[in-house]
């Protein structure tokens, strides 16, 4: 996945302004992801992408690579809301 690709479905927020949010305000803990426009706070299916993304700015690391197409991270976000699984918790 690309930058402005979207990570958090329900708010629109693109891959690009977590990596920013993450790196520039410096969230203590990863549920505080959700202070960037709201991120984590619908459906739940994007809360592992940012958990994964808290955890390598805060390690320093690059931004975390995740290994799906923006079309495979879709479909697999529609799968998880179709399963009618509990929601992902931070």
């Amino acid at each position: 996945m690309g930058p402005d690709d979207r990570i958090c479905y329900c708010y629109d927020v693109s891959f690009r302004k977590l990596w920013n949010f993450a790196v520039s305000k410096r969230p203590r803990c990863a549920s505080q992801m959700s202070e960037c426009l709201g991120a984590g706070t619908g459906c739940g299916w994007c809360i592992p992408t940012l958990k994964r993304i808290f955890e390598a700015a805060r390690q320093g690391a690059g931004p975390a690579e995740l290994d799906l197409t923006p079309e495979e991270y879709a479909r697999a976000r529609r799968a998880y809301l179709d399963a009618g699984e509990p929601r992902h918790e931070f």
